[in-house]
């Protein structure tokens, strides 16, 4: 007698199956020479500490009261938010020209929530963006679409996709149009510290001038290249991969409004359209070098490797891509969040926190640590009492934990899933994931959910991955199981365990899963002096 399985039944079955960073860290001090003993440390320092008034550069901003180190997309969006909010902020960015980038051109629909909720949703408007409502995925010549779960939101809530250089001066402009919010070209250089707080930076105007500037809060968001995070973090930075980027023109992708994602061998292949006339492709080349552009390794790599495997749809359109030769590359930085708590300064963006772009969730990521950080400052008047400021700006770090772990979480285990491997457990991974979201049902919704960042639950992210590796069992074994068929099926579980927990281990169990009972969460406002003379 032969039991036959549903696909549906099996996967909701497999669905509901549960099973499960606190690093101590320091603070590097650097000592001070004596007032006569010798010149003042170089520009590659990023933390120097002072004692009042011993800089001997102009001092500018001393009544205002944040600093922000970077406008991209989250010191533009935190400038104008903070700013609405009535705060003096002084906006230092390196370079205020429009940018073109490869890397932050997708917007996720939970991003889109947060834009919305931040008031910053037109900054969408005028730069040719184009909705999209879901993916399309590819493999071994089979292919189908996952669509966002939008039926609940207002007609317009959908993901964007658009030149990331032309959103970014949106938010600029949006923000410098406020009285009390002022952006400045210039480069920081270091933090300014003052007996282990931070009191402000040192930076460089575009004309070469060495400023100090003063404010009670700094918030540093200068990108994944950032040079001032060594003294607020631990940074443990990974490149599992590079981008290499196209654009294909004057085509429309096979499913219209959709991203299209190729499980392609050895790594996956993005393809997205940034404005009404062209397509970003993006080719994922696992490594941290990819060939080189210059004696056109690159390019015979793009036609010989990766081209057979592109939609017949694309194939010219991508192979005129590459002879047009306008080829960019672009590292692929992951960085869980490990911060040090310091006195008058915060970290956000990139600086902050990084996960494998191929989800496009590093935005959501940063709108939604914005929204926090606002609702956390809003009831205070008085930023200028740094170390209990910081004591409760660290319920920042908690609470933006479920959402920031679950995007990037599932950006980690979802790039391992998708590029190939020799391994036969993760090749049946692989297939099975795919077979899974093609199932339908909570089986498409629920990882297309998180995926759009609509619902960033960890534990629904744990109970599909591993839903995922047993209905990879559950196909191996169904209808008569092998003992070469349930070892194949423990090394998928196995294999899944191996993927998923360092993930989740680097992002903090507790925090990710169980941040109600870490005592910052429960963190409430700093009652200064001038709060209490309200209250009476």
């Amino acid at each position: 007698m032969s039991i036959i399985l549903d696909n549906y039944t099996l996967c909701y079955m497999l669905t509901f199956l549960v099973g499960s960073f606190l690093f101590l860290f320091s603070l590097l001090l650097l000592w001070r020479k004596e007032k006569h003993g010798g010149g003042e440390g170089g520009d590659d320092m990023d933390v120097g500490e002072v004692s009042g008034d011993e800089w001997p550069e102009k001092v500018v901003g001393s009544d205002d009261d944040i600093i922000i180190v970077g406008a991209g997309v989250a010191g533009s969006a935190l400038a104008y938010t903070l700013g609405k909010d009535g705060r003096r902020v002084h906006v230092i960015e390196r370079d205020l020209t429009e940018q073109d980038r490869i890397v932050g051109e997708l917007l996720q629909p939970g991003g889109y929530l947060k834009l919305i909720e931040l008031g910053l949703e037109d900054c969408v408007n005028e730069i040719d963006a184009q909705r999209v409502f879901g993916y399309a995925l590819y493999m071994d010549g089979k292919n189908t679409r996952l669509s966002y779960p939008l039926e609940k939101y207002h007609s317009d809530v959908a993901g964007r996709s658009f030149h990331n250089g032309r959103f970014i001066q949106r938010m600029r402009d949006k923000a410098a149009s406020l009285p009390n919010v002022r952006m400045e070209q210039g480069t920081v250089t270091s933090l300014l510290e003052n007996k282990g707080t931070v009191e402000g930076v040192r930076y460089k105007t575009k004309n070469g001038q060495e400023l100090s500037a003063y404010a009670p809060l700094t918030i540093v968001c200068d990108g994944c290249f950032s040079n001032l995070r060594r003294s607020l973090c631990d940074p443990k930075v990974d490149v599992p991969s590079c981008f290499v980027g196209l654009i294909l023109e004057n085509i429309d992708l096979p499913y219209i409004n959709h991203g299209h994602v190729i499980l392609a061998n050895p790594s996956p292949i993005l393809f997205y359209k940034i404005s009404s006339t062209e397509i970003r492709c993006l080719v994922d080349v696992p490594g941290q070098k990819v060939p080189s552009v210059s004696n056109g390794e690159l390019a015979h790599y793009l036609k010989t490797v990766v081209a057979p495997q592109i939609p017949p749809e694309l194939y010219k359109s991508f192979v005129s891509a590459i002879d047009k030769g306008n080829i960019k590359t672009m590292p692929n930085r992951s960085m869980p969040a490990n911060p040090h708590p310091t006195p008058g300064a915060l970290l956000l963006g990139d600086a902050f926190n990084m996960r494998h772009p191929l989800t496009g969730g590093g935005m959501t990521v940063a709108l939604s640590d914005i929204v926090l950080i606002r609702d956390l400052l809003r009831p205070l008047h008085d930023l200028h009492d740094a170390s209990t400021l910081c004591k409760y700006l660290e319920s920042f770090y908690t609470l933006r934990k479920p959402v920031a772990s679950t995007i990037n979480t599932l950006a980690g285990a979802l790039y391992k899933v998708f590029c190939a491997s020799p391994d036969k457990a993760r090749q049946e991974m692989r297939s099975a994931c795919f077979d899974y979201l093609s199932l339908g049902g909570i089986c498409s919704e629920g990882p297309i959910s998180l995926l759009s960042g609509l619902n960033p639950r960890p534990l629904s992210l744990f109970l599909h991955f591993f839903g995922v590796a047993i209905y990879g069992v559950g196909r191996l074994c169904i209808p008569f199981p092998s003992p070469k068929r349930m070892w194949l099926g423990a090394r998928v579980i196995s294999g899944a365990s191996g993927i998923i927990f360092p993930i989740i281990k680097s992002e903090g169990v507790r925090q990710m899963f169980f941040p109600a009972t870490i005592p910052a969460y429960y963190r409430t406002p700093p009652i200064t002096n001038q709060s209490k003379e309200v209250l009476l």
